[in-house]
């Protein structure tokens, strides 16, 4: 059975990146190809039972991109019960809105880099750079 819900959630990924939002379209083609402090980040891939937008193996981060729909009281609830799942197995989440990443990409790559080094910061834990 468990076999099974992973091969439904690489299908669903699958889908989700041929499907990928205007939003997501922009940010990836900043994000890929290493283009962000060295850092590898895929698109739409599975992490425990979620589909990240975008995540890095190597600084276990993920990045989101929210439409609407994510300000709904519904959504924003199941946002922050699989934000804490995230973090209770070690993933650091960062969270853009559409409206952020068409409007303001400069801005959002800034905070991505931001975001990037305060988790490689001994302060904070990080194990140094790259």
């Amino acid at each position: 059975m468990i076999g099974e819900e992973k091969k439904e959630l690489r299908r669903k990924a699958r889908e989700l990146r041929n499907n990928m939002t205007k939003a997501e379209i922009i940010l990836w083609s900043r994000i890929r190809s290493k283009q962000i402090n060295g850092y590898k980040f895929r698109r739409q891939y599975p992490v425990l039972d979620f589909i990240a937008d975008f995540y890095c193996h190597d600084l276990k981060v993920i990045i989101e991109v929210d439409g609407e729909v994510h300000t709904l009281p519904k959504q924003k609830k199941t946002d922050e019960y699989r934000d804490k799942i995230l973090k209770i197995n070690g993933y650091h989440v960062l969270h853009f809105t559409n409206h952020e990443i068409e409007t303001d990409l400069k801005h959002s790559i800034s905070r991505i880099r931001l975001f990037l080094n305060e988790i490689l910061s001994p302060s904070q834990g990080g194990h140094g750079g790259k």
